[in-house]
């Protein structure tokens, strides 16, 4: 594997995208961030700016998550874009955009993990919780999270780095896909992280939801077939899969990505993966945590009141 190979790629997806007027995909790509990023700004101010939110553990880590996602709409948007355009970008600005998708992709997906955690652990111990987990270790706790999702992708470049030396060309695609695939001599390595990763965070937030459902069975919340409960969690489980299928997803593509030749169907596979799944959970969350918490719901619409009256009084 070495440099001209993968210019080779890069030029044969474009090729194909333009071919095929896989531009298109360009258009949910910016409708779904547009969405997102018109409530997840307003929704994460405020939780920080209201201390009764703030100095609560499940709101700080929503926001973390939130804020987690902007900045990864931001960036898929931008690599989405430059790749429709074909732009040559260059190689440091290439890898930093790689790192970053990757770094935040993992922050959200073992924020809403934690969030399951979170949960247990205020079910399980309702009397403690606040000694177990108070907000300032909580703060410390999103802090590491951070850390453990950039040990992954900086260690991948690093490795990036030695294999492909200094003679670094421009390429037309910017993908992590093609980055990782060119870690063929270390595919073991790369898979290996994925499937640890999420068979750690399912497994996790299998045994939370199972232990809480024996913890609240005899309270009474599920004999009703449209109880609050019920639908939470369904709501939150619908989340979590939603967050946890790109992530298969994007292994089914390293696998079709083996072949010397670049097939069609895996650059259609990447392109909706890329422009539609990874963005559907990021535009639900908000508004399904504004519609599920009513602390929320009500913070957002005392808010919006306020300015509303404001500008009629200004106005008169």
């Amino acid at each position: 594997m070495n440099q001209s190979f993968i210019v080779k790629i890069s030029a044969d997806w474009y090729n194909i995208t333009e071919s095929r007027h896989m531009k298109l995909f360009l258009i949910p790509t910016v409708l779904l961030t547009s969405v997102t990023l018109l409530v997840n700004p307003i929704l994460s101010l405020c939780i920080l700016c209201f201390p009764s939110l703030r100095q609560e553990n499940r709101y700080l880590l929503l926001a973390n998550m939130l804020f987690a996602d902007m900045l990864f709409l931001a960036i898929n948007l931008a690599m989405v874009s430059c790749n429709s355009m074909g732009l040559h970008m260059p190689h440091w600005l290439c890898e930093f955009m790689m790192v970053s998708m990757v770094m935040t992709y993992s922050t959200s997906v073992l924020t809403i993990t934690l969030m399951v955690v979170d949960t247990y652990v205020a079910v399980r111990w309702p009397l403690r919780y606040k000694e177990i987990l108070p907000p300032s270790r909580a703060r410390k706790i999103i802090m590491s999270l951070w850390v453990m999702a950039t040990v992954c992708p900086v260690s991948l470049l690093v490795m990036f780095e030695v294999l492909m030396g200094q003679n670094k060309q421009s390429r037309p695609v910017c993908l992590v896909l093609i980055a990782l695939h060119s870690l063929e001599q270390k595919k073991v390595g790369v898979h290996s992280y994925f499937i640890i990763a999420i068979s750690l965070c399912t497994v996790l937030t299998v045994y939370c939801y199972i232990h809480l459902y024996i913890i609240t069975k005899t309270s009474g919340i599920w004999r009703s077939r449209y109880s609050r409960a019920r639908m939470t969690l369904l709501a939150h489980v619908l989340l979590l899969m939603m967050y946890f299928v790109p992530t298969l997803v994007f292994a089914v593509e390293l696998a079709l990505l083996k072949q010397e030749s670049l097939e069609d169907v895996g650059v259609w596979i990447n392109l909706v993966n890329m422009c539609v799944l990874m963005l559907l959970p990021r535009c639900c969350t908000p508004y399904l945590y504004i519609l599920r918490y009513r602390e929320i719901y009500k913070t957002i619409q005392h808010v919006l009141w306020k300015k509303r009256h404001q500008s009629q009084r200004s106005a008169a």
